[in-house]
């Protein structure tokens, strides 16, 4: 007696179709299972055995064989439990073996039958939709987020029994339908840039950095507002479109994160781990490689809090993906790609007691402390980050004032139009944001006139600047001509772009 059931599994964020075939043949009562399973899928046995009979089915008393193929890819996770349960079901003749053909069959079973929801929903029904398979029979907890992807029916199941009912034609399981626009509603912001007192430089240079998704380093003593500044960026940043919220939501399903009630990711994410994090932790990996900090904070911002107490050789895997955009993870078993295009904004002090050249407080760091504090950052790093900006103590008269400057619901309304200026100036592009230029970009993009190119060339030589700091002073100030509505760069955006570069060599001089 054989059946065969359809099933699928995820690789990186891209899904694949695997076939559970079960054999029950006559001889010692026996489970085994072959394919290169991993622990989870080597413990379903005991969950399925117990499903089974717990629901009311006899559970075949024989020798049971369950493949999964193809048998070269190791299989890991629960989700293998309910396919396996309906093929053996399928093989005693319980069920129909046309009745699960070109169906999709995924979930986890508790003891008493009950389907628990699973990781990866979303990539599979997207590649079930390509494959041209007519549905997929999940937990109902994941129906929300499958049912995005249309073209493709999604049958939320609740226990076994039910799915065995509706697979034997005593009964049906309705379709789930969602409309995705239900799930991009307006954020009700509990923080806003008027909160922050004083520090209109610094809130200058983040409504560009938010413009054109550059990455931002704030250097400043403690309690001149730096992350408080950075925790109200998500509110002066664009909505995601549903493209990119599609994008971002196959990682957070991979991972088991998406919202509870909701089938996407609809507001940027903002990700700040703590310093103590690995390499792994940061970029991915692990021995079946899975997404990191950079791939979670895809198409958001990755907040990276006092920057030079994170381990060096974890600030340096950060290289790779702030200038491709992607992040790819080689292991023995597999080498996967995940997507890590994030916005990078960092903040540290300008010496371990943070106030080397503050006006009011004395520093109290040798001239070896603070070497070795500012060597944990490399050269290399800090050349990729655009914008690098002096946060100063808030004087008591800004503190005091009544009036906050400009609303986040303000400069989002200038963001939102410098990012409608890039999206019509890149529509033939696979870019969106001018952080995202390549060079030949830049070449057809930031021209420059005389006085521009004169006031580079001064820049270049009096700071020393590299050559991709030059790229980057160039995207810089075509977002500050964008927020200005100029079509062409003129030398003040030049200007403005250049002081941006210049900071380290002020205070780290």
């Amino acid at each position: 007696m054989l059946a065969k059931v359809l099933s699928s599994a995820v690789i990186g964020i891209n899904a694949y179709v695997v076939e559970v075939e079960i054999d029950i043949s006559h001889g010692l009562p026996s489970f085994s299972t072959v394919g290169l399973p991993e622990g989870a899928v080597r413990e379903s046995k005991e969950r399925v055995k117990a499903a089974i009979k717990n629901s009311g089915y006899h559970f075949p008393s024989d020798r049971i064989t369950v493949n999964l193929a193809p048998a070269d890819i190791k299989k890991e996770g629960s989700a293998f439990d309910l396919p396996m349960a309906i093929g053996m079901l399928a093989a005693t003749g319980l069920i129909p073996s046309e009745s699960c053909a070109d169906n999709i069959i995924l979930g986890e079973l508790s003891l008493d039958g009950l389907i628990r929801p699973i990781r990866g929903a979303l990539p599979i029904a997207i590649a079930a939709k390509d494959l041209g398979l007519k549905g997929i029979y999940l937990p109902e907890e994941n129906a929300p987020e499958a049912a995005v992807v249309e073209g493709i029916d999604i049958h939320p199941v609740k226990t076994l029994s039910s799915l065995v009912s509706c697979l034997t034609g005593k009964s049906h399981i309705a379709p789930f339908h969602v409309d995705a626009d239900t799930f991009f509603k307006g954020i009700d912001h509990q923080v806003d840039f008027s909160d922050v007192r004083g520090q209109e430089n610094v809130k200058r240079a983040m409504e560009i950095a938010a413009a054109g998704s550059h990455n931002m380093l704030m250097i400043g003593p403690p309690g001149a507002g730096k992350t408080m500044i950075t925790k109200r960026l998500f509110t002066v940043l664009p909505e995601l479109s549903f493209q990119e919220a599609l994008e971002t939501s196959k990682i957070y399903s991979i991972m088991g994160l998406m919202p509870e009630n909701s089938g996407l990711v609809t507001t940027r994410p903002f990700r700040a781990p703590h310093h103590t994090i690995s390499d792994a932790g940061l970029i991915g990996g692990g021995k079946n490689p899975k997404p990191g900090e950079v791939s979670l904070a895809h198409n958001g911002v990755l907040f990276l809090d006092e920057l030079p107490e994170f381990k060096k050789n974890v600030l340096e895997v950060l290289r790779q993906p702030l200038e491709d955009g992607h992040v790819t993870i080689s292991r023995a078993s597999s080498t996967v790609t995940y997507p890590a295009n994030f916005m990078l904004v960092a903040a540290m002090n300008p010496c371990p007691c943070g106030f080397l050249g503050d006006m009011k407080r004395e520093c109290t760091c040798s001239h070896i402390q603070i070497q070795r504090y500012r060597s944990k950052i490399s050269g290399p790093l800090m050349d990729r980050i655009d914008i690098h900006i002096e946060v100063p103590a808030v004087r008591y008269k800004e503190l005091s004032a009544k009036e906050g400057g400009s609303s986040s619901a303000e400069i989002r309304k200038r963001v939102q139009q410098a990012r409608i200026i890039q999206e019509e100036r890149f529509k033939r592009m696979k870019i969106h944001t001018n952080a995202n230029m390549n060079s030949r970009q830049i070449r057809q993009f930031c021209q420059l006139d005389s006085d521009s190119e004169l006031l580079m060339e001064r820049a270049m030589d009096k700071l020393g600047l590299s050559a991709r700091a030059h790229s980057r002073i160039l995207k810089i100030s075509r977002t500050i001509a964008d927020l200005a509505e100029e079509d062409r760069i003129r030398s003040d955006h030049i200007a403005e772009a250049i002081q941006y570069r210049s900071l380290d060599r002020r205070i780290f001089s």
